[in-house]
């Protein structure tokens, strides 16, 4: 059995947000979030400033947090042949992350591609994380069901992931994007997965109501997910749905449920009171 991954992921929350949170607001926040002990950090992205303006400064922020002091990794979402190549330039970034979906018309909505293109960047994906000596991590988006009337199987996700395994890709985050997720489908997905892919590293990346949050990082983690993406207070979505934005796993459930269950992990409590603390002024501006 895997060891628990917690991957916050700030960058997921603050996408969507219209106005402009001034990059020394964004270093003092995520400068916060590196001392409470987090697995990785998805602070970032390397996709066109028109379609997510609020990450255009990206590059500035790496440049400028200090992590000497923590063991965290950083991630940023590459969307095409120009983010990968960029991320795997940039010394700071650890792991590049891909939204792939099995959503056709979610993929066209994300990335302005069909299914078939965006498959043919993994190959792309993984040869530059490679040579770069970085990771690689797929999205699979709309991996629990989709709002467009496309298909969605147990079996077309396990498809879809053993084309990516083939292609050298070994982590996976299940992305439930627009919050269609029950704790029964997560169960019966984690259930039969991880099962028959016991070489990849399975994750969960999903959207939900607070009041949803720990019956379904239950349903997950009973099922032998051991890897999470969470935001403080549930902030974020993907602006790129185009639907009412479903927040992210919120992190404060995911330590009740740690500590409800007694399962070990590495977070410091009185660090991420004061990252929480920090959250909520920096949402505020």
């Amino acid at each position: 059995m895997r060891g628990l991954e917690l991957i916050e992921c700030p960058r997921d929350a603050m996408q969507g947000i219209k106005s402009w949170i001034p990059t020394e607001a964004k270093v003092s926040y995520l400068q916060s979030l590196l001392k409470v002990g987090f697995d990785c950090l998805d602070l970032g992205s390397f996709v066109s400033p028109k379609a997510i303006p609020q990450m255009r400064d990206t590059q500035e922020v790496l440049a400028r947090l200090d992590r000497s002091e923590s063991a965290t990794d950083f991630l940023t979402i590459v969307a095409n042949e120009r983010g990968i190549v960029e991320a795997c330039a940039n010394e700071a970034v650890d792991v590049l992350g891909y939204p792939f979906s099995i959503s056709e018309n979610f993929q066209m909505r994300n990335t302005n591609k069909t299914i078939e293109d965006s498959y043919r960047m993994i190959d792309l994906l993984v040869k530059n994380a490679s040579q770069n000596e970085k990771r690689a991590v797929v999205y699979l988006s709309m991996g629990f069901g989709n709002p467009y009337g496309d298909p969605w199987s147990v079996e077309l996700v396990a498809s879809w992931i053993e084309r990516l395994q083939n292609k050298g890709v070994t982590t996976i985050s299940l992305s439930d994007t627009v919050g269609m997720a029950t704790s029964e489908r997560i169960a019966s997905l984690f259930a039969h997965l991880i099962p028959a892919f016991p070489s990849l590293n399975l994750g969960a990346h999903l959207h939900c109501r607070p009041e949803h949050a720990i019956e379904k990082i239950d349903a997950a983690y009973k099922n032998g997910c051991r890897r999470f993406d969470t935001a403080i207070l549930g902030y974020g979505g993907c602006p790129m749905a185009k639907d009412e934005l479903v927040g992210n796993l919120p992190s404060e459930k995911m330590i009740s449920y740690l500590n409800t269950q007694k399962i070990s992990h590495t977070l410091n409590p009185l660090h991420f009171e004061v990252a929480y603390n920090t959250c909520k002024a920096v949402f505020s501006i």
